[in-house]
């Protein structure tokens, strides 16, 4: 699945992008598991934010899942019958789910652009967009999706995230570190902004600062596997190997069926393959 070893240096954590590039880091959660594939961690959360109310609405977002197809046909129908801004989310997310993502984000950011919801309502339906952006390896566009939703809502923790995400994935590492600054100001206990901000520094060299974001954020949840991911990484860099392996094979231990998990089999391969093979 992944193209890239999170442990050669400038790449990081997580989210390839599906047309080749690579983007630095995903969060897991709402944002994709760290270095995965977007193409198989879809932006549709368990309830995707409403827009809309009502039976028909309920129904075509409930089919996402199992029946993508189905809820496309469903919001098309729906749409031609003046289904407004329900029938169109839903028609957005089915374009994604069937793996046109570029098509469903350019969906989702004019519909959030028009609609005249509340600002936290159109502020995740950006943020949606921005998500469906990054699947299409389109980081210039994701970030400015980002930018729309952060501009409703320019404290709202996820929102920051997002965009020092993509930030990072247009390697704007200062940009995203002071977004992430910025969420733990609000939230010191993030571990996931702890994360990707080490993620960060390290990119930038700033190996310090890197160990100090990582060594709380380990703090805070020592069974954290993007945590221990990264740990590894910092340990790799400063030729701990044995640290290195040990957090890696921790991180697999603890999350066997995730990216995070792929990305810390990869590092230990590439570990076990000496220095000549990475």
């Amino acid at each position: 699945m992944n193209t890239h070893a999170a442990m050669i240096g400038g790449a990081g954590l997580l989210l390839l992008a599906a047309a080749g590039g690579t983007s630095w880091y995903a969060l897991p959660g709402r944002h994709a598991a760290l270095e995965a594939d977007p193409t198989e961690a879809l932006p549709i959360p368990p309830v995707p934010p409403r827009i809309a109310q009502g039976p028909d609405y309920e129904q075509c977002l409930a089919m996402l899942a199992t029946d993508p197809v189905g809820a496309a046909s469903f919001a098309d129908t729906w749409e031609r019958q003046g289904g407004g801004d329900g029938a169109t989310h839903c028609q957005a997310l089915s374009n994604i789910a069937l793996g046109n993502p570029a098509k469903g984000a350019g969906m989702l950011q004019e519909l959030a652009g028009s609609s005249h919801d509340a600002d936290a309502a159109r502020a995740t339906i950006y943020a949606q967009a921005t998500q469906a952006w990054l699947m299409a390896g389109d980081a210039t566009h994701a970030l400015a999706s980002a930018a729309l939703a952060l501009a409703l809502s320019p404290d709202d923790v996820d929102l920051l995230i997002d965009h020092a995400v993509t930030a990072g994935n247009l390697e704007r590492y200062h940009d995203a570190i002071d977004d992430l600054t910025h969420a733990l100001d609000v939230d010191p206990r993030r571990i996931d902004a702890l994360t990707a901000r080490a993620t960060a520094w390290r990119h930038l060299g700033k190996l310090d600062q890197a160990q100090n974001d990582i060594d709380h954020a380990i703090a805070i949840d020592p069974d954290n596997p993007e945590a221990l991911l990264e740990r590894g990484i910092l340990r790799q860099r400063h030729n701990d190997r044995a640290g290195a392996r040990t957090d890696w094979t921790r991180a697999i231990d603890l999350a066997p069926d995730s990216a995070t998990a792929d990305l810390a089999e990869q590092n230990i391969a590439l570990l076990d393959a000496g220095p000549d093979r990475r």
